[in-house]
């Protein structure tokens, strides 16, 4: 079984920064994309930033300059720097995962999704 688990979250005043973890655990075989995505109430769940198991990252338009990724392979984890955060990135932040995972006789891939963490950019 594997789990993704995201902590960071929080209340922050307009233009302050936070940082998301999310650590993947369990029967591991090999982790692929890690990526981050955002749900505000309302709207649908929609790209952050996510990155590839060699480092490319890719970005959605309205966080480039603002947010980055990054990524602990020896940790089977992904980060996401939050800076001049503003009231409209308020959302609940989700970690999503493509892992394989090894079954009896085959290898099985698939996304997992943590739980989310909440982000309230307010003052």
């Amino acid at each position: 079984q594997v789990q993704l688990v995201e902590s960071g979250g929080g209340l922050v005043q307009p233009g302050g920064s936070l940082r998301l973890s999310c650590a993947a655990s369990g029967s591991i075989f090999s982790i692929n994309t890690m990526g981050w995505y955002r749900q505000a109430p309302g709207k649908q769940r929609e790209l952050v930033a996510d990155t590839t198991t060699g480092g490319t990252a890719n970005y959605a338009d309205i966080v480039k300059g603002r947010f980055t990724i990054s990524r602990d392979n020896a940790k089977n984890a992904v980060y996401l720097q939050m800076n001049s955060l503003k009231p409209e990135d308020t959302a609940v932040y989700y970690c999503k995962a493509q892992i394989s995972t090894r079954q009896p006789t085959l290898y099985v891939t698939r996304h997992y999704w943590g739980q989310g963490t909440q982000v309230t950019v307010s003052s």
